[in-house]
């Protein structure tokens, strides 16, 4: 499995930005899917997870409200919307895949696959 993010980039505070992750090499229907994020100094976070049929999703509190997990099927594509970025929201984005379902879909460790990561960065 190979997961390629893209997308990232510069915007101002309050502005929005979508960034995506291209999944190959297996069947995407059967993972799981995540976004966590590292910003410099600190430990890598979760953001958001949608499970393998798209009907259940999970937001960090910081980031409910703003910002949105989607899955393209035909695309083989996961999406995270961000909407109303803070300058706090300045990170490295990757995604994850996670193949058996975990009920812990908040710790890293229980995702199988990993992206490359993709910048975003929000300015004051």
């Amino acid at each position: 499995v190979q997961l390629q993010a893209s997308g990232g980039g510069l915007v101002q505070a309050g502005g929005s930005l979508s960034v995506s992750c291209e999944f190959s090499g297996g069947t995407f229907s059967d993972f799981s899917m995540g976004w966590f994020r590292q910003a410099p100094g600190k430990e890598r976070e979760f953001v958001a997870h949608m499970s393998w049929s798209g009907g259940r999703t999970y937001y960090a509190d910081s980031v409910k409200g703003r910002f949105t997990i989607a899955r393209d099927s035909a695309r083989n594509t996961v999406y995270l919307q961000m909407n109303s970025l803070k300058p706090e929201d300045t990170a490295v984005y990757y995604c994850a895949a996670d193949r058996f379902g975990t009920s812990r879909w908040y710790l890293e460790d229980e995702y199988n696959y990993w992206g490359q990561g993709t910048q975003v960065t929000v300015s004051s």
